[in-house]
């Protein structure tokens, strides 16, 4: 059933105003809803093995805080609001039929597994959506290195980032409509062209690591089987 698609194992980076409302924040229950549908299909329909790397900008980021605030508390504060999305989504995506485990990079005992490799690696072998939360559970590192991180340590195929448009640019395209779309980069030329679409330490990663990385559409999750079975669908960013 996998055979046609061209990957197994996939992280997919999912951004926190997902799930708020029109203007990104806030908790929308609809949003979890709707969105743990599309992946449960998928994942029922074609067999992948599905990280899910989820972050909380709906609720609160690190980067929001007052200069006067602690940065590493605010960031574990921005830690923490993914956890509440990944509850959210989990108790969604079981609600639709699927099975998920929610692993967080520190521990809380009550409500997620901590994250451990083999574990993780045990739950996507029996068809477990896997949420991972908390970032990587340090302060100073964005969800994009995280999901990276995550990605090389879980031998993922490709790192699946859902962007606010459909792809990368040369420029931001919401301040200049003749900003350049690609449909293709290497990593080497996504860091010279200082491209904004993922950090560069997460590019790195990915170059070093040799995982595929596919920026599309936040609001096309339906267009995943496509970019599965090899379709370019916004930006492929590879060696």
């Amino acid at each position: 059933m996998v055979s046609k698609y061209k990957y197994k194992r996939v992280l997919l980076k999912l951004t926190g105003e997902l799930f708020g409302f029109e203007k990104g924040k806030g908790i929308n229950f609809s949003s979890y809803n709707s969105i743990s549908k599309i992946l449960v299909n998928l994942v029922n329909k074609t067999g992948l093995e599905l990280v899910v790397v989820i972050g909380g900008g709906n609720i609160f980021r690190g980067r929001e805080k007052d200069s006067q605030v602690d940065e590493a508390t605010a960031d574990y504060m921005g830690m923490i609001a993914t956890v509440i999305n990944g509850l959210g989504l989990q108790e969604a995506i079981e609600r639709n039929g699927g099975t998920t485990r929610l692993m967080t990079a520190f521990e809380i005992k009550a409500v997620a597994e901590p994250f451990i490799r083999r574990r993780a690696i045990r739950h996507l072998g029996k068809g477990h959506i896997v949420i991972l939360a908390a970032g990587i559970g340090s302060p100073f590192f964005t969800t994009d290195s995280g999901a990276a991180l995550r990605a090389a340590e879980l031998k993922c195929d490709v790192l699946l980032k859902a962007s606010n448009v459909d792809g990368v640019y040369s420029e931001d395209p919401n301040l200049n409509p003749k900003a350049a779309k690609f449909e293709k980069l290497t990593f080497d030329e996504a860091i010279f062209k200082n491209l904004k679409v993922m950090d560069t330490s997460a590019f790195l990663i990915c170059k070093q690591k040799n995982i595929q990385v596919v920026v599309f559409n936040i609001n096309k999750l339906n267009d995943l089987e496509d970019i599965l079975k090899g379709k370019i669908i916004g930006t492929l960013i590879t060696n």
